[in-house]
């Protein structure tokens, strides 16, 4: 029967309506305290409209052009609520969903009277979650808290699904914004959004969102404690801080109590290891919101070494909401060898090895996103040895201070395990600690490649380990040793270059990372733990190879043979592991080696590479670190994904919401003898070995004292520098660049003044974006800042007469790994807006034109005949003063391409050392400013060579190298901008020689390109 009055009596809505909670539900309150009526919110007869903020609406997000769901308004005659209700398809494999917002210039609503929300679900019982959040606080609905829940699809027909606001958590995975004060306080909420399903092809019918029941003081005050944990030396006394709070804080109306008791339901024995407590604490009537009380849980000594033990402190609430999980006092371990600093790390790691289970060693092998904790208590109860934070999964708000605050009580969790293992947290720190707003993002390392200075690339390392250790973080998941032989690649941006050898030279950022070699270093409040990834051949992949969602060539599969695999993509793994790289991991990606007869494995099945290659041949010595869910990929069942990954010689295993299921299933494995348990000592050995290392047994939490640097002047400094080196001059005709101050500069094109442009994928959020998202500076503002007549204008709209030179920005917007491959919604052409920049400033005056890319981009013969001046800007990062410097003089053109930049995408893939090679530009190509070019032709580069070659033997690798960069400005002069192939081909060979050393036969190459030009 459809219901046609919104508005009825509390009598008829308690007889007609069904109870279908979602939750818990409380008591309506006294009966001379009457319910409030409902209050709607949406009935979908179309008077709130399909609009964005900051209007009020209804709108679809998702996280790819695929996943937001089409929404539409739809007369049924089964309509709970009026004539009409909201119906959408979807197909999301991302996330998606829809939000619908108040308007921003409005006030916000308040809820707080109300006990719970509820709608109507038309269900389709396909056993899903849906997630639904409220936005609470903050200045819109863009702008607020989330707080969410979810209910389960598992029904068929209309339900009203009733929500009390006491089941909705903070969301501990993503905030939009900055903490607000994570209170759920309803008195300013901005709407609500509903997350879809994701991996299952659906429609859904909604209708009838309304404001229920009454708030009484039992839903609106709360009891916390200060802790969950109480970790305290044998002896001691654990103090437990009881507070009572209210939403908004008011005075408590009622009174609360808590009774508290210490049961014999813990690891240790009441009267030998602590002294029972019990009682019961009052707040009266009348109490400031905030009051504390204190308990206090004394331990007794016992015994001069064992092992942690536990003590429950049970808390039972009246009169408010109680704590989400009651806490614990932990008794220290003490006495065990392995918390020796003083023995050697190997003896702490047999000691502590020896004295573990099965299960807690399942539990170090088990890496969770933290975001994806069920139950903070899960850390123990698994005994995890590790939590990563996977791109933008960060804490509200995200600064360093609350990254700290975070990872500590994530270590506070471990410290309830029986040895007190310290977890080991791990994030993509890829190009500076690029989740935390407000770090210093450097150039992606296509940009470092092309600075082709090792001393650099490790001093921009050392800024990212200080900055992510700063924050509490050990270890992150770089860098990247790939090998990019196709620019369709969405992760070219990530590699060094297309040469293994300037892959290698590049090397020296694991030095920054970690310190020394041996590791002794890695105990430095300035080092982490750095991971080479991802093993073997992510690089190589073919394009249309790859079978995961849309992507074309990530994660695809690289056909090579043996010899071909070790000379170019095993070669940097053999550096890295003379450099004493601490972990390794394994590439999603799919080998198939020539003559084996097995055709394509993926890579985190080949025993054969990672325990045959990497840990036998190699002897790599730390530990391998699956991808995120790479084990899912493998073919079979999960047991099978398990047994075979683990077999293959993974040690930890990143499973970022499959964390128990990953747990229970490697522990049966195990004891039904299909992984033996010396792999798994194996494997933790490596784990512990690491932490040890590093120092984490005797000090797991945050060392704080260089957050004050993080984005300091000083860590700027060498981002701007680094930003500086990565510009590549590939055209300059009649010495446009460098500019003078005293030219009226005309700036155009997209990537002029965008910071998210400018820094690209992998800052802030995984893909990136496009906007102001963190601190720095633009091209533009860096141009501006130099004290130049600067005329902006982005799609060159405003007058360009009376100008003495055009600068236009263009290139690409952010993206990362798959999501930007070449064919998934992505191209290597500039776009129709920047491609009109380019023709009207380059049509009207001299011009340079910046390419702002993780990659090469085609620019065709007559775009090019009318661009003065060409810079392959790349990813620069967030100083963009960097580009300023180059560009006006105040440092030197001195870049060299990392990659080959080609004529057409038919050209690729195109790389140094091919038997065809006709690019536009050819690796190693980049025209300087820094010095003036020998003169003497076909002369000089003969005595060049002589001495290259002299230099050579001696092992003067300076003098060879200066001697090599001295031919290559007298070949790129005589050549001027028709680079034919007879020239390319032996000058990028000419680059790769120099790169191994051979300075002799890198000027005979150059000789050879100068004799084509």
């Amino acid at each position: 029967m459809r219901r046609t009055a919104l508005l009825i009596s509390t009598a008829l809505l308690t007889g007609l309506l069904p109870l279908a909670s979602a939750g818990s539900a409380a008591g309506a309150g006294p009966a001379d305290d009457p319910v409030p009526v409902p209050v709607p919110v949406d009935r979908f007869e179309g008077e709130v409209p399909f609009a964005n903020p900051p209007a009020e609406g209804i709108f679809t997000w998702g996280s790819d052009n695929d996943d937001p769901p089409a929404l539409e308004l739809t007369a049924r005659e089964d309509a709970p609520e009026g004539e009409k209700v909201l119906s959408g398809t979807y197909d999301i494999s991302g996330y998606g969903g829809f939000t619908h917002d108040f308007a921003s210039a409005d006030p916000a609503h308040d809820w707080s009277a109300h006990r719970g929300i509820r709608f109507w679900w038309d269900g389709q019982d396909n056993g899903k979650k849906i997630a639904f959040e409220l936005k609470d606080g903050g200045t819109s609905g863009e702008a607020s808290e989330l707080w969410t829940t979810s209910f389960t699809d598992d029904f068929s027909g209309w339900k009203q699904i009733e929500i009390p606001f006491t089941d909705f958590a903070y969301r501990t995975d993503y905030q939009p914004v900055g903490g607000i004060d994570q209170v759920l306080g309803l008195t300013e909420t901005w709407g609500y959004a509903v997350t879809l399903p994701v991996g299952v092809k659906g429609e859904f019918a909604m209708d009838g969102v309304e404001l229920y029941g009454k708030a009484d003081q039992s839903l609106r005050a709360s009891v916390t404690t200060d802790s969950a944990v109480y970790p305290v030396e044998e002896g001691r006394t654990a103090a437990v801080t009881l507070t009572a709070a209210t939403t908004g804080s008011a005075p408590l109306a009622e009174p609360v109590t808590i009774a508290y008791e210490t049961p014999a339901t813990g690891s240790a024995d009441p009267g030998k290891d602590y002294t029972p407590v019990t009682g019961t604490v009052t707040f009266p009537a009348g109490t400031a919101s905030g009051a504390t009380r204190t308990l206090r849980i004394p331990t007794l000594e016992d015994k001069p070494a064992e092992s942690a033990e536990t003590i429950p402190l049970k808390l039972t609430v009246t009169g408010a909401k109680p704590p989400a999980e009651n806490p614990q006092v932990v008794v220290d371990a003490h006495g065990l060898p392995y918390q020796n600093s003083r023995l050697p790390v190997r003896k702490r790691v047999a000691d502590l090895l020896s004295r573990m289970t099965l299960q807690e060693k399942a539990g170090q092998m088990t890496q969770a996103e933290r975001g994806a904790i069920t139950a903070p208590g899960d850390i123990a109860a698994y005994d995890l040895g590790s939590l990563l934070s996977g791109g933008g999964s960060t804490p509200t708000p995200n600064t360093p201070e609350a990254w700290a605050k975070m990872i500590d009580g994530f270590q506070l969790r471990a410290r309830a395990t029986r040895f007190q293992i310290p977890l080991i947290y791990g994030v993509d720190a890829v190009h500076g600690h690029n989740n935390l707003v407000g770090a210093t993002v450097m150039p992606h390392n296509i940009g470092i490649g092309a600075s082709r200075d090792p001393r650099l690339a490790q001093k921009t390392a050392s800024v990212t380990a200080a900055e992510t250790r700063a924050t509490g973080i050990p270890w992150t998941f770089a860098p990247c040793l790939c090998v990019t032989r196709d620019e369709r690649w969405g992760r070219s941006y990530e590699s060094f270059g297309e040469d293994p050898a300037l892959v290698e030279a590049m090397e020296t950022v694991i030095q920054g990372l970690q310190g020394a070699p041996d590791g002794r270093e890695l105990k430095r409040a300035e080092k982490v733990l750095a991971t080479a990834k991802h093993f073997v051949g992510d690089g190589g992949t073919e394009y249309g190879s790859s079978t995961t969602g849309t992507y074309t060539i990530d994660q695809g599969v690289t056909k090579v043979t043996r010899q071909q695999l070790a000379a170019v993509h095993l070669a940097p793994y053999e550096a890295a592991i003379d450099r004493g790289v601490g972990t390794v991991m394994p590439s999603y990606s799919s080998l198939d080696l020539a003559g084996d007869g097995r055709g394509p494995v993926k890579m985190h099945g080949r025993a054969d590479m990672i325990n045959g290659v990497l840990k036998g041949r190699m002897g790599f010595d730390g530990f391998v670190i699956s991808d995120w869910a790479g084990i899912d990929q493998l073919p079979g069942d999960y047991a099978s994904d398990v047994r075979t990954s683990v077999n293959a010689g993974l040690d930890m295993i990143m499973v970022p919401n499959a964390y128990q299921d990953f747990h229970t299933t490697l522990v049966d494995e195990v004891r039904a003898g299909r992984v033996s348990e010396r792999r798994i000592d194996d494997a933790v050995a490596r784990i512990l070995t690491q932490k040890f290392r590093l120092g984490l047994f005797e000090k797991p939490y945050a060392d704080t004292s260089g957050a004050l640097d993080i984005g300091s002047a000083a860590h700027r400094a060498v981002a701007r520098e680094a930003a500086a080196a990565s510009q590549v001059l590939l055209k300059n005709s009649q010495d446009l660049l460098p500019l003078k101050p005293t030219q009226k500069v005309y700036v155009a094109g997209s990537n002029a003044d965008d910071i998210g442009n400018q820094t690209g994928g992998w800052t802030v959020t995984w893909q990136g974006s496009s906007g102001d998202i963190t601190p720095g500076t633009t091209i533009l503002e860096g141009m501006r800042k130099t004290g130049g007549d600067v005329t902006y204008s982005k799609d060159a709209s405003a007058p360009v007469t009376g100008h003495d030179v055009g600068v236009v920005v263009v290139g690409e917007t952010p993206y990362a790994e798959g999501m930007g491959d070449v064919g998934n919604g992505h191209d290597l052409e500039l776009s129709a807006a920047d491609q009109a920049a380019v023709d009207k400033v380059c049509g009207a005056m001299k011009c340079a034109v910046l390419i702002v890319s993780g990659r090469p981009q085609l620019i065709d013969d007559d775009r090019l005949g009318d661009i003065d001046a060409l810079v392959a800007s790349w990813l620069p990062g967030t100083e963009g003063d960097g580009v300023a410097d180059v560009l006006y003089g105040r440092r030197p053109f001195t870049g060299q391409l990392p990659v080959t930049w080609p004529k057409s995408q038919a050209q690729l893939p195109i790389n140094v050392g091919d038997p065809a090679y006709d690019p536009r530009f050819p690796y190693g190509w980049g025209l300087t400013t820094l010095t003036k070019v020998p003169e003497g032709g076909a002369t000089t580069l003969k005595v060049l060579a002589a001495s290259a070659a002299a230099a050579e033997k001696t092992g003067a690798r300076e003098m060879g190298r200066a001697l090599v960069a001295k031919a290559r400005l007298i070949v790129q002069q005589r050549v001027g901008q028709n680079i034919p192939a007879a020239v390319a081909k032996p000058f990028a060979e000419a680059d790769h020689l120099l790169l191994t050393g051979r300075y002799g036969e890198a000027v005979k190459k150059l000789t050879t390109a100068y004799r084509a030009a």
